[in-house]
């Protein structure tokens, strides 16, 4: 891998490229051929700018949980699930929080009176099971 980068930047040093090319090759990295990109460290969370590698790349996929937010009965189920009670508190936090995101964004982006209640409910539901979780916190950081 890295003698395929060396070798796609030693033609590029040579003078038979156009100096305008280069240039631009030079100021986006990222347009280099697929595969001689450096690929960055695991679990940094960056990627080449411009580039599609890694975008929503799940790096540790056994810690994923299904998230459902639509009704209130579908947040319930979600929160009940052996997968999402088998994590620690700070995960189930974190899934919380984005269920609560997801709900308010749904709801105000609603457009048809049903649908905009029926969000509203799960919207409620996901904020008051959000300040439950925030609360706890707050007990278990005061047992410390």
């Amino acid at each position: 891998m890295k003698l395929l980068l060396e070798t796609w930047r030693k033609y590029l040093n040579e003078e038979k490229v156009d100096p305008q090319m280069k240039k631009y090759l030079d100021d986006h990295p990222y347009m280099e051929p697929d595969g001689l990109q450096e690929e960055p460290k695991k679990g940094t969370g960056k990627k080449p700018k411009g580039s599609g590698r890694r975008l929503y790349t799940d790096e540790d996929p056994s810690d994923t949980v299904s998230v459902k937010f639509s009704t209130v009965q579908d947040i319930k189920d979600t929160l009940s699930k052996s997968s999402f009670k088998a994590k620690s508190h700070k995960r189930q936090s974190q899934i919380i929080n984005l269920i609560h995101q997801r709900a308010r964004a749904a709801y105000q982006n609603a457009k048809d009176p049903k649908v905009k209640a029926r969000l509203k409910k799960s919207f409620e539901y996901a904020k008051k099971r959000k300040e439950a979780s925030k609360a706890k916190t707050k007990r278990m950081n005061k047992n410390k």
